[in-house]
């Protein structure tokens, strides 16, 4: 070969060097365009095909109990709707009312007081029964059984547990008051002192967040403590720079169940003060004046709409959370 015709060769490039599908075999290339098309062999479909199957009262489940009704729901709330007649359609107003009704900013009001008050006791609570149950004791069995127990206890029966408790006239916490040489208190019969009630009534229910708490503190490996120690660092050192790092995934999801279940408080509130909200509306939470709209005055649709907001309400907080967890969740233990 002459210089010349060396000169004219063409240079291989990179995709010369590799075949194309245009250069592959007919059958090859129908082989290739069959995967690209659907990668489902027969048995896989068949196997999707039985596992839908399977699923399917679920599937059925979430669109007749949960999607249905809250399309539903959100139907009505821009109807007024009594449950007698047919819904009439008002558009916004239920809406707008909702925006000017006196009783719902004092129920968010009230509902917003509990939230940020109960949350982060509830958090703390729970923190500090886990950090017990996993202590290294012999008797640590029993005393797992006797923190968990009282979350066991039906809301309803707890509430009439502390109507007895804090009774003004026999109860055992005016009691226990007078033996110290102090008043007699009525928390019951106060705006603020019923939320406090309620507030303290729903940490004995803390053992279902500290059983969450407890398995976060038993993944924790025990190497890093060991090597924490050998630095020299002190106990509340080990806690701030490892227990809690490590924990903040658990941390995340505690909050965003507990915000989720202060926003519905519903059932100790109106058992303790009968269904009124009283006194002076001070437990007249949100979740019970929705109760009241639809099932005490028979406004299902201005109901709805309250719904609605709550909902609205609800997704933007686990929005938020979410957002703002990305500054102190870890999820990397290496890291902490």
């Amino acid at each position: 070969m002459s210089a010349s015709d060396a000169d004219h060769k063409p240079k291989a490039t990179p995709t010369s060097r590799t075949s194309t599908s245009r250069d592959a075999p007919p059958e090859r290339r129908a082989s290739a365009t069959g995967r690209n098309r659907s990668s489902l062999t027969p048995l896989r479909k068949r196997n999707l095909r039985l596992g839908l199957l399977f699923i399917s009262p679920w599937i059925l489940g979430v669109l007749i109990f949960i999607v249905y009704p809250v399309g539903y729901s959100l139907g009505l709330s821009f109807t007024r709707y009594s449950g007698m007649t047919a819904p009439t359609w008002v558009g916004l107003q239920n809406y707008v009312s909702a925006f000017t009704d006196p009783l719902v900013a004092k129920a968010s009001g009230n509902t917003l007081f509990y939230a940020l008050l109960a949350v982060p006791l509830g958090l703390l609570v729970a923190l500090c029964l886990a950090l017990a149950m996993n202590r290294n004791v012999r008797e640590v069995a029993l005393y797992r059984t006797i923190f968990y127990t009282p979350s066991l206890i039906p809301a309803f029966a707890m509430s009439f547990i502390f109507i007895v408790f804090l009774n003004p006239q026999f109860g055992l916490f005016n009691q226990i008051l007078g033996v110290f040489g102090g008043p007699k208190v009525n928390l019951l019969g106060d705006p603020t002192g019923v939320k406090i009630a309620l507030i303290l009534m729903v940490q004995l229910g803390a053992g279902n967040a500290a059983l969450i708490f407890l398995a976060g503190l038993r993944n924790i490996p025990k190497t890093l403590y060991e090597s924490a120690r050998v630095d020299g660092a002190s106990g509340w050192r080990q806690f701030v720079s490892i227990t809690l790092p490590l924990l903040s995934p658990v941390v995340l999801f505690n909050l965003i169940t507990g915000v989720s279940g202060a926003l519905q408080v519903f059932t100790e509130a109106f058992v303790v003060t009968n269904g009124t909200g009283d006194p002076d509306a001070g437990a007249l939470f949100y979740m019970m004046y929705l109760y009241k709209n639809a099932f005490g005055f028979a406004e299902l649709g201005y109901a709805s709409a309250l719904a609605v907001l709550l909902f609205l309400v609800g997704l933007a907080l686990a929005l938020l959370i979410f957002w703002l967890s990305r500054r102190f969740v870890n999820y990397d233990v290496e890291a902490a």
